[in-house]
């Protein structure tokens, strides 16, 4: 999704053309996980079914990963991984803090719009992760909302932004990107990409210094 589109972002580890043998079966297990846990949720989801789908006895699943949870763990860990670093890249952009925070604001939303099935499971399910897996994931996302943060920051400190709480204006960020997986429509009248750039002239527009000072 860089710079400004979903494209850069990879929710799965593609196997490399003509690889057979345990990291291409365990990449289809896990991609047809994350349509099933969508689907039906964590729990109602089985094995079984995950078995079925990419064409294995239950028992011969387990060779290739341990359980329900450790799929779960492994989907949230490639996406929030996937996002940190395109967030990454998007930070040491050679670009004003303004244009940086426009392409994280686009590329987040196009990554929730075009990614339902990762990222829908990753914001609804965390709870049933051990906790040690738990505080990985959250570590993760910390630092996510760390990196768009600094990005914030920057640009208050340069005189683009308002002087407002960066962290504050972080999780309203988040808050209004993330739920676009509940109700976004492939088929619908904008595109994810159409909305993306509705929120970021939103936001950019609402935390712009030149427009606090029209209205003072």
């Amino acid at each position: 999704m860089m710079p400004a589109a979903a494209d850069g972002i990879i929710f799965a580890e593609r196997s490399v053309p003509g690889e057979v043998g345990p990291v291409s079966k365990e990449r289809q297990i896990l991609d047809v996980a994350r349509r099933v846990f969508r689907e039906k949720g964590f729990h109602a989801a089985s094995m079984q079914e995950i078995a079925h789908a990419v064409g294995l006895q239950k028992g011969s699943l387990y060779y290739y990963i341990s359980g329900k949870q450790e799929i779960l763990f492994r989907i949230f860990d490639e996406a929030i991984g996937s996002m940190n670093r395109q967030l990454e890249a998007i930070r040491a952009m050679p670009a004003s803090p303004i244009e940086r925070l426009r392409q994280a604001i686009v590329a987040h939303t196009v990554a929730i719009a075009d990614h339902p099935d990762t990222l829908g499971i990753v914001l609804r399910e965390t709870r049933v992760l051990s906790p040690s897996q738990r505080e990985h994931i959250d570590d993760q996302r910390r630092y996510y909302e760390r990196l768009l943060e600094s990005i914030l920051v920057e640009g208050i400190k340069a005189g683009q932004f308002r002087e407002l709480d960066a962290r504050l204006i972080t999780y309203a960020l988040l808050g209004m990107t993330n739920w676009v997986h509940r109700w976004y429509d492939p088929k619908g009248r904008l595109s994810a990409e159409e909305i993306a750039v509705v929120f970021s002239d939103l936001l950019l527009h609402g935390l712009a210094a030149e427009a606090a000072a029209t209205r003072s």
